[in-house]
């Protein structure tokens, strides 16, 4: 019992000092992975700057790729990232250049100032991308004016992310490691965790320091134990 306890205590300090090497995540074009649910949105971003619209919307559910695209469109357009408030100088940006406005549905705002980057945008000629949970209509937004610029907006959904898609990702989260794992391990994981690429980041970051912690290979136990950890349910066989 006292060897079991002794083990356990060694077990936990190791995980508690692991150091944690720090990795690039690799968030280029070349490194999206494209299935249909995000299919309508990367042909939108690579389409730029030939938009039917100065304002594109990309809405879908957390997790779902919009942090990449909008990386991807942020470097390629030299775009600059913008919180319209009253004062801060978001419309003189818009009239400068592109700019981009993420997670629209869950930042404060000042809707006067957002009418008037958007107009800046149709004036000089510029490009606005912004980001949401939601679909512009659900936005809790009362300034008639900028209701009639949402939705002329073009607002693209991406849909969740299908099993093919977060089996891609995981491999692709493990290589950025430099970490390779059986497609039998990452069928497993795909079977029990969350329809969410935040998820699957998540559950790779855990598997990874928990490996390097123990000093183990990433393991089909290794992995129930994060599932379990994250409240997944692991179904009978």
């Amino acid at each position: 019992m006292t060897d079991t306890k002794n083990t356990d205590a060694r077990r936990r300090g190791a995980e508690q000092l692991t150091l944690r090497f720090g990795h690039e995540e690799a968030r280029g074009r070349d490194d999206l992975l494209v299935s249909d649910p995000l299919a309508a949105a990367v042909a939108m971003v690579d389409r730029w700057p030939q938009w039917p619209s100065p304002v594109v919307i990309l809405a879908g559910p957390v997790g779902s790729g919009k942090s990449h695209l909008a990386s991807i469109w942020r470097d390629h357009a030299h775009a600059v990232d913008i919180v319209p408030l009253a004062g801060s100088g978001a419309s003189e940006q818009a009239a400068a250049g592109p700019v981009i406005f993420e997670d629209a549905d869950r930042v404060a705002f000042d809707e006067t100032e957002l009418f008037h980057v958007i107009n800046s945008v149709r004036q000089h000629g510029n490009h606005l991308l912004m980001t949401s949970r939601l679909w512009p209509m659900s936005w809790p937004v009362t300034l008639p004016d900028l209701k009639s610029r949402l939705k002329a907006a073009s607002t693209v959904e991406i849909g969740e992310p299908d099993e093919d898609l977060l089996s891609q990702v995981i491999v692709k989260l493990f290589a950025d490691r430099q970490l390779y794992i059986d497609d039998k391990l990452v069928a497993y994981i795909v079977n029990r965790m969350e329809r969410s690429l935040e998820a699957a980041q998540t559950i790779v970051d855990r598997l990874d320091r928990l490996a390097l912690a123990r000093g183990t290979r990433i393991t089909r136990p290794l992995a129930a134990e994060v599932l379990n950890a994250l409240g997944n349910d692991d179904p009978p066989d």
